[in-house]
């Protein structure tokens, strides 16, 4: 099926790149550790601090999927940054409390490997407040770094906008059915016609529009899209799917009374059991 989310480019070679970029990190604070405990001159072995480095990495790149799924989920926007804040600021709170327990595990699991003993000399109110000053730095500047990955690659893709009617156009009906989406894409505008639009897939706060093997994002849910497109050419399939039947091709049945829907351009589209009975109805009718 084709999914497209605005922001979202694929975990694996992400995953890769924070580990590769991580890690280097991790090395370069073990080196620095390293001479200042040379210089000091304490007793400290070489290893212990390249353990403390990499259970910390270890335990961001595992939670950082989530942090991306937060952004997804809650997105910020000049319209919506304020009333989300607090939400980011609680989720940084236990963001830091997970990196911080899962890191100090890893830490004693590590030494006991060794024959050794982890012993952390700091309170547990005093950790996790250091660990948090240092913490929330990190974690906004992986939520911003986010959202600018997620609007560097709406703009490369496209994103989509209804259409506005100019002003002196005569009054608009109470439901306005636009004959066109209007789309951005790398500083240019283009008119997309809302009939050559094959399907939708609501993925967050938007609805990916599928127009000749490219989707474009607009910021709106699926059912206030619905109730803006034509009932008789756009129909809901599934609560985060809607096709325009005139590039549906088939219907293939699937377990559980669901189905399949497969459309002119191969993807192949959910359709729910609940919504199966109304779309076979509307396509007799038609």
């Amino acid at each position: 099926m084709s999914s497209v989310s605005p922001g979202r480019w694929r975990l694996i070679p992400r995953l890769f790149l924070w580990a590769a970029v991580l890690l280097v990190m991790a090395l370069a604070n073990t080196a620095v550790e390293v001479m200042d405990v040379q210089r000091r001159g304490d007793a400290l072995a070489a290893w212990e601090p390249l353990i403390w480095e990499i259970s910390s990495v270890t335990v961001i790149l595992l939670t950082l999927p989530l942090v991306w799924w937060g952004c997804r989920r809650w997105p910020l926007h000049e319209d919506t940054w304020k009333r989300r804040l607090p939400v980011y600021v609680l989720a940084s709170i236990g963001w830091s409390l997970l990196h911080v327990l899962g890191m100090m595990a890893l830490r004693k699991l590590a030494y006991l490997g060794v024959g050794a003993s982890y012993v952390d000399g700091t309170g547990w109110a005093s950790r996790l407040l250091y660990e948090y000053l240092k913490d929330v730095r990190v974690f906004f500047s992986f939520v911003a770094l986010e959202h600018l990955m997620s609007w560097l690659v709406r703009r490369r893709q496209g994103e989509a906008h209804l259409f506005a009617a100019p002003e002196d156009a005569p009054p608009e009906a109470p439901v306005v059915r636009p004959q066109h989406f209007l789309v951005r894409k790398l500083g240019k505008e283009f008119l997309v016609a809302t009939n050559d639009v094959e399907y939708a897939q609501a993925s967050g706060n938007y609805v990916n529009l599928r127009v000749r093997g490219q989707d474009y994002p607009l910021r709106t849910t699926m059912a206030a899209l619905s109730t803006r497109l034509d009932p008789a050419l756009f129909m809901r399939c599934h609560r985060s799917w809607m096709v325009n039947r005139r590039h549906l091709r088939s219907i293939e049945p699937a377990e559980g009374g669901d189905a399949v829907l497969h459309m002119a351009d191969g993807a192949r589209v959910p359709c729910s059991r609940r919504q199966l009975h109304a779309l076979r109805q509307v396509l007799g009718a038609g």
